[in-house]
């Protein structure tokens, strides 16, 4: 009886053991496991990427619209200060006046006319 019991171990024995692994039964379908093994990796793989991916779109996503706050804000604040009335206020900061003549348009003859 005693023999009998060590021909047949008991599986959780064997699943602790890793007697399982060297079944002549098993040793066939080892292929096959290992190209599942290997898909698995590539998956997992895979799936690390596009997260990484996606993490990085986000990121840009936000960069992005604080840069376009900023640009709408610099904008906003360059039609401000470009407007007449502001040049005219700086002028007179810098002891700068208006003109009250209006510009001259100098014309030069070439030789083809």
């Amino acid at each position: 009886m005693k023999e009998e019991k060590q021909n047949n171990p008991k599986p959780f024995t064997t699943l602790l053991t890793g007697r399982f692994l060297v079944d002549p039964r098993v040793i066939r379908q080892w292929p096959y496991v290992l190209f599942l093994s290997a898909l698995a990796l590539i998956m997992t793989t895979s799936s690390h990427n596009a997260e990484r991916k996606v993490h990085r779109i986000e990121s840009l996503r936000k960069e992005m619209k604080e840069l376009h706050s900023e640009f709408i804000d610099l904008r906003s604040e360059l039609m401000q200060e470009s407007m007449e009335s502001e040049v005219l206020i700086r002028a007179a900061e810098l002891g700068l006046e208006k003109g009250t003549e209006p510009p001259v348009l100098i014309r030069l003859k070439s030789d083809n006319s």
